[in-house]
């Protein structure tokens, strides 16, 4: 099995609605970060990284 999924945090920590502008989660995926199995911090990762894309677009 492939390594632990780490945290996408960049301490940037900054708010834009629900969603960090740093990492791209919400703020109920940064809160159950820690808890969430593989399967669902892959998840977690993907719908970040669309929506940087997509606050980055802008």
């Amino acid at each position: 099995m492939a390594k632990k999924i780490e945290s996408p945090c960049v301490s940037i920590c900054k708010l834009k609605g629900d969603l960090c502008i740093g990492c791209g989660r919400s703020l109920d995926e940064i809160r159950t970060w820690k808890s969430m199995k593989r399967p669902e911090r892959m998840k977690t990762l993907k719908r970040a990284d669309e929506r940087l894309k997509a606050l980055t677009s802008r």
